[in-house]
């Protein structure tokens, strides 16, 4: 099963897929697409750390998603995948302007081919006023097309807000 995770910052969308994952009682890989740049992130990343079963395998990769998805998905086994807006910030801040749409139509596609449980995190950034700067109006344009692609092809999708989850796809939780 494909789920997406949608939330504001702080919403309780990493705890709740931590919560499906745990629930799933398949091994799970957490795949990190940040890349703790600063202090701030750095804390972050600890904070989910902590939060994580020692138990959890771990992959850290913040641009080639569809091949780390392709290469450990597999029957029962669950890959939790947080988040895409870091990773969509990743590509977009590269010197190459082709390897977003690359990596994305990547994505896209294996999707259907991807066998066990995905459960994908990203951040609901559209929901405010629209962003004064070029780069930050091309990531929520860019945000969210990959969100009506994905929530397309996932057979459930969570809007989960002040910790609360909204299902707006497929089987409540």
């Amino acid at each position: 099963m494909l789920q997406l995770i949608l939330g504001g910052a702080r919403s309780g969308k990493s705890r709740l897929a931590e919560q499906l994952a745990s629930d799933s009682a398949m091994p799970v890989t957490y795949i990190a697409t940040s890349q703790p740049l600063d202090g701030e992130m750095n804390a972050r990343v600890a904070l989910h750390r902590q939060r994580r079963p020692s138990h959890w395998g771990l992959i850290e990769e913040p641009l080639e998603l569809a091949r780390v998805l392709r290469e450990n998905a597999a029957p029962g086994r669950c890959l939790l995948v947080d988040c895409l807006t870091l990773w969509l910030t990743n590509l977009l801040l590269l010197d190459d302007p082709q390897r977003l749409g690359v990596e994305r139509e990547s994505l896209l596609d294996c999707l259907a081919s991807l066998p066990g449980e995905i459960i994908f995190v990203s951040n609901e950034t559209g929901l405010g006023v629209v962003p004064l700067g070029e780069l930050t109006r091309r990531y929520v344009d860019e945000a969210g097309w990959l969100h009506q692609a994905l929530a397309e092809r996932c057979q459930r999708v969570v809007l989960t807000v002040a910790g609360l989850p909204l299902t707006l796809k497929g089987t409540a939780l």
